[in-house]
């Protein structure tokens, strides 16, 4: 392998959910057609594989002509391929409630599923892979989600203040046993209401949302409630703002997703880096299969204090990079402000440019971004540097 960087090409994935304006609007990125710019994928995933811009190749062939150069002897011992996936992702209307399976449950259902003959595009597919799918999630304007189940004492304040009558004996089942075993009771008895009794229970939510909210934490959820209710009518996953974190990240902040806990995106646009990994069990806010045992199998019932959701970044040396609990990736924010900027590199990197114009250069390698545009940097580049004045993410790991 010659080369040290690669500026990149990327996939735009059109997905109902997303936006029509906001990628433009960011980057400059035209959109002739008008469709919906869910995502913008930078990585060597098979589904939306980036090309290098000079010639055209797929992303993935570079890296599988010489894997030591190019992810680094750690990573292509490790992983053997490149561990993650990078994501510009811009959400005009909420995407479906979600667990991501832990990486031993991953490969248990993985076999377990192939053992049965489920064919991997079988729409009540759940495991596409044996891996896991931990998520950090870096705001570039405000962003509006999910994530973790709210403290209980908030979740039986907000279904008495809902008024939901059909519920009584599930609530009153919670108050009894307010822990843990007792909300995986709960959301499980939520998640396999049907027919009359679940349209009652939507009946007495919708008609909570026509009087005043008591509290400002009941009004956030109400919100949240009436904008899926657009989109989503008659769905489980109206109960979910009951139950989960309500969180709204303000631009340059960031949130880390945790296996086997619940969330979903809800408006705004980010920046994404998952592991490779397509594992999605489903709970709500979707037409698609939802596996309720599988699900509450595949779900931690730990109350996530809502202070504790968003990171605190480590400030270190003009980047602020965000501490997660696992390794197949990592995530940096670097200021480049005129003066040259050193990064030594320990593995293959994708730098994002967020705005403005930055140089990175590395060995006979010089390569412009400007915002919206990215770079593949490969492990045997040793070092890169950046100049100019702009916002550069960088995924690693």
């Amino acid at each position: 392998m010659q080369h040290a960087l690669f500026k990149l090409d990327n996939v735009i994935q059109n997905y109902a959910w997303g936006s029509h304006t906001s990628i433009h609007d960011l980057f400059g990125i035209d959109n002739p057609a008008n469709e919906p710019q869910a995502e913008i994928w930078m990585g060597a995933h098979p589904n939306g594989c980036s090309k290098l811009a000079d010639t055209n190749q797929l992303l993935s062939e570079v890296i599988n002509q010489n894997k030591t150069q190019s992810l680094g002897d750690y990573t292509a011992a490790r992983f053997g391929e490149l561990p993650f996936l990078f994501k510009v992702l811009a959400a005009e209307t909420p995407l479906s409630i979600q667990v991501h399976p832990s990486k031993h449950k991953a490969e248990i259902g993985f076999a377990r599923e192939n053992e049965q003959g489920i064919p991997l595009n079988a729409a009540n597919r759940n495991y596409k892979d044996p891996n896991h799918k931990p998520e950090l999630v870096y705001a570039l304007t405000f962003y509006k989600a999910m994530n973790g189940f709210r403290p209980i004492e908030q979740i039986l304040s907000l279904f008495e203040q809902a008024n939901i009558s059909t519920l009584e004996t599930e609530i009153n089942a919670l108050k009894a046993t307010p822990n843990s075993e007792g909300l995986k009771v709960f959301f499980s008895a939520i998640m396999s209401l049907e027919d009359e009794r679940k349209q009652q229970a939507l009946n007495e939510l919708y008609a909570s949302l026509e009087r005043p909210a008591k509290t400002a934490m009941a009004r956030e959820a109400y919100g949240y409630i009436q904008d899926f209710r657009q989109h989503y009518a008659d769905d489980i996953g109206l109960f979910s703002p009951l139950m989960l974190n309500t969180i709204e990240l303000a631009p340059g902040e960031a949130m880390f997703l945790h296996a086997e806990t619940p969330h979903a995106y809800v408006q705004g646009t980010g920046l994404e880096i998952m592991a490779n990994s397509d594992n999605v069990l489903r709970a709500g806010l979707t037409p698609k299969y939802i596996d309720v045992p599988e699900l509450i199998d595949n779900t931690i019932f730990n109350a996530i204090d809502p202070e504790q959701i968003k990171l605190a970044p480590v400030h270190k040396q003009g980047k602020l990079s965000y501490p997660i609990p696992v390794d197949d990736f990592g995530f940096e924010v670097m200021a480049v402000e005129g003066t040259a900027t050193t990064q030594f590199v320990r593995s293959a990197e994708i730098l994002f440019c967020i705005e403005g114009e930055v140089s990175v250069s590395s060995q006979d390698d010089h390569i412009t971004l400007k915002a919206g545009e990215s770079v593949f940097v490969c492990s045997n580049s040793v070092k890169y540097v950046c100049q100019g004045h702009g916002t550069i993410a960088r995924a690693f790991n």
